[in-house]
């Protein structure tokens, strides 16, 4: 939190940071775990789907983009119902809804149907990401950066561990198994989590966040829906720009003759790097503010870009792509803070979690564009130029917002 709003914040709600607000944290980090197999599991999946539904690769990819849509959509829904009813019976029917879609799905009869399953499966895997993140920023204050970051690096805990699972239970049991088993578990494991954040904050410390979010915007100068809009915009830029290694690096090291064995790992070595790069953007973020947080962000993740235009060896490559997750893992939760920051926190769910699609419909169309730019040059060189541009536009928003609050803060009174 940036200037006075930090000192209000702080003064008026130093007793939040409790015990119990700990506690919340890691009940939030654990749903945000299990939460996410709903993004991993029809990625393992997809080989044996396809192979059991006899259809083409792009047709078994059907459901993968129908659970990012349910996850985008989900995260601006559930973000409104828990801005309204609090946190607990969002999650608790969006757990419901995924875990029961899960074990819809092993039972399929045809891919359309395994498709639409996937579409709720994304849905209710939603509320383990951007909601909690809204929720818990409530919790925290002087610590908020670092405990957003941590509830955020549930997503990336999940990619690390669920697809090895997933893929252990689909070679013994079938991919149908699969589905079945993992619904159960998440209804199992999620509900009895989702009661740890049954408390609700006192009258007085909501008041309190109002007052702060109130004078934050009012340091920066901005219509609220100027600002919104702004960060919606970040929020797709920095996405585009960051989709191109991850959704492309892959296929970028087999065209270059490594195999894509090698990309596998480098993907990997990107989602290890970022639970780091996460979780100390939190504690930067503490100590600069959000937004200078994210400007450091976008600079960095720009840097990595430029170095894979650079560079194709294999072990840069390694090395490059360790550095990309490392830099870019914080970049997301900063929009989280930032919304948190500048505006009301009876909104904070909503709002974060329309930023949050903005930057799924980023990695969207910074997937497809790459690989329609490969596919118009024959060469991946034009298509990270093509992200490192839309990081700079990230860049300059967050400058232009730096730059904003500290002329208001200069400005006569």
């Amino acid at each position: 939190m940036d200037g006075s709003a930090q000192a209000i914040d702080g003064r008026s709600q130093g007793q939040v940071e409790s015990a119990y607000a700990w506690a919340r944290l890691v009940a939030s980090l654990l749903l945000g775990t299990i939460g996410s197999i709903g993004m991993w599991a029809v990625v393992v999946a997809l080989p044996a789907v396809q192979a059991d539904f006899n259809v083409a690769r792009a047709d078994a990819s059907l459901p993968y983009t129908l659970a990012m849509l349910g996850f985008g959509g989900g995260a601006v829904l559930i973000g409104r119902l828990v801005d309204r009813f609090g946190v607990v019976i969002p999650v608790v029917a969006a757990t419901l809804i995924m875990g029961l879609a899960f074990i819809a799905s092993g039972l399929a009869p045809s891919l359309l149907l395994f498709a639409v399953a996937n579409l709720l499966i994304g849905f209710g895997s939603s509320a383990s990401f951007a909601p909690l993140m809204a929720d818990i920023s409530h919790w925290f204050t002087r610590r908020r950066g670092i405990a957003v970051a941590i509830c955020a690096s549930g997503n990336y805990l999940g990619g690390a561990i669920w697809p090895p699972i997933v893929q252990r239970i689909i070679e013994t049991s079938g991919w149908r198994a699969n589905q079945m088993i993992v619904g159960v578990v998440c209804i199992a494991m999620m509900l009895p989590l989702a009661l740890v954040l049954r408390r609700r904050l006192a009258p007085q410390q909501v008041e309190a966040q109002d007052m702060a979010a109130a004078s934050a915007s009012a340091s920066l100068g901005l219509h609220p829906r100027a600002l919104f809009a702004l960060l919606c915009l970040a929020g797709i830029s920095c996405c585009v720009a960051m989709s191109m290694p991850q959704v492309h690096i892959v296929a970028y090291c087999g065209d270059l003759g490594y195999g894509v064995a090698r990309g596998a790992e480098m993907l990997s070595l990107m989602l290890g790097f970022g639970i780091i790069s996460r979780i100390a953007s939190g504690f930067i973020a503490d100590r600069i503010g959000a937004v200078a947080t994210l400007l450091v962000g976008s600079v960095l993740q720009g840097v990595a870009l430029l170095l894979y235009l650079l560079f194709d060896g294999l072990t840069p490559l390694y090395v490059i792509s360790a550095l990309f997750g490392l830099f870019q893992g914080g970049i997301v939760p900063m929009y989280a803070i930032i919304v948190r920051e500048y505006f009301p926190p009876n909104q904070t769910g909503t709002l974060v979690g329309l930023v949050i699609m903005s930057t799924i419909l980023g990695m969207a169309l910074g997937g497809w564009v790459s690989g329609a730019i490969f596919d118009m040059t024959g060469s991946y060189w034009q298509a990270f130029a093509h992200g490192l541009a839309w990081n700079i536009v990230n860049g300059a928003i967050a400058v232009f917002l730096l730059l904003r609050r500290n002329r208001m803060r200069l400005a006569p009174a």
